[in-house]
């Protein structure tokens, strides 16, 4: 078997932002001959350090305007180990590294050997996915979008007492600092966006794919299939995964607030953020919503309901 440094054009990405479905359609993906799942490498987040860091959103008399990564900000520095100037001496032993991991993961998947795997990389740090592009020039790209306010609004629940997100270093917002983790979120939701936008741009048409999370609920088997559809894989078994992994079959007590499976329910912000709320996510959000084809007029819930 070739490995995959020579064979690229078997890794797909998963971008975008996280609580977009992506972890489920990764498990869709899983039930496909072939498929290894590489579930949350977090590779953007150590390639992509945000800065300023979140407590700015707190601590500053005023959000800061721009949102920005160590690897944007020091690309220029000498002393930067991914500096600009040394790409050369990093570029391919980082290549190298990523492949080799992945690799070793496959090792570990049933029949993967069979036949030529096709990798499936679930990345929650996807504003690093110019980079990884950069990288991986060959490779194909699963782009997952959903409404910013639904994200933020999935995320807000994560931040709760109890939640699945705790353990894993997600911690309980107390009452005044919901709005400023309401403005972090949603700058994230942005820069997130655009740098997947920017990726996605790069790529030819045959190696893309844009899904929304309200197309992948709605029409699932469908949207399957066309996933299948460009990563080589045979999609006969589609509808059957969709029906095992609808979000109906799920056991009531592995769903709901705090679970990680919370609700699929497209604009249940409106109910779960107060007004005051509300306008501060509109305004970090500002005019991204509609650049990524949400409409942003409906604003104003009857009651919050957390």
């Amino acid at each position: 078997m070739k490995p995959l440094i020579d064979n690229e054009e078997r890794l797909t990405w998963i971008f975008g932002s996280s609580r977009s479905g992506s972890t489920w359609l990764l498990r869709m993906l899983s039930d496909f001959e072939r498929v290894v799942p590489i579930d949350d490498p977090h590779l953007g987040h150590h390639l992509g350090v945000w800065r300023p860091i979140p407590l700015a959103w707190a601590a500053a008399e005023e959000p800061p305007e721009k949102l920005t990564t160590l690897l944007e900000l020091k690309a220029e520095e000498p002393g930067y180990f991914f500096a600009d100037r040394y790409r050369e001496s990093w570029w391919e032993p980082l290549r190298t590294l990523i492949c080799s991991r992945f690799e070793a993961q496959a090792e570990g998947v049933p029949g993967a050997g069979r036949r030529a795997p096709v990798y499936v990389v679930k990345e929650p740090g996807s504003h690093a996915a110019p980079l990884l592009l950069d990288l991986f020039p060959s490779s194909k790209v699963v782009f997952l979008l959903r409404d910013g306010r639904d994200v933020v609004d999935s995320w807000l629940d994560g931040y709760r007492d109890g939640s699945w997100a705790i353990p894993g270093g997600a911690f309980p917002v107390s009452e005044k600092g919901r709005v400023p983790l309401i403005r972090w979120l949603s700058a994230v939701w942005v820069v997130r966006s655009r740098a997947v936008q920017r990726a996605f741009d790069s790529l030819p048409p045959e190696s893309r794919l844009l899904v929304r999370y309200e197309t992948l609920r709605e029409q699932t088997a469908d949207t399957l299939r066309a996933v299948c559809a460009m990563l080589g894989l045979g999609a006969e078994h589609a509808a059957e995964v969709a029906e095992r992994h609808r979000f109906e079959r799920v056991p009531a007590r592995q769903r709901g607030p705090r679970r990680e499976v919370r609700a699929a329910s497209p604009g249940s912000w409106r109910e779960n953020l107060s007004p005051a709320e509300q306008e501060a996510m509109h305004e970090a959000l500002g005019p991204a919503l509609e650049e990524f084809g949400y409409a942003s007029d409906a604003r104003e819930p009857a009651v919050a309901a957390r």
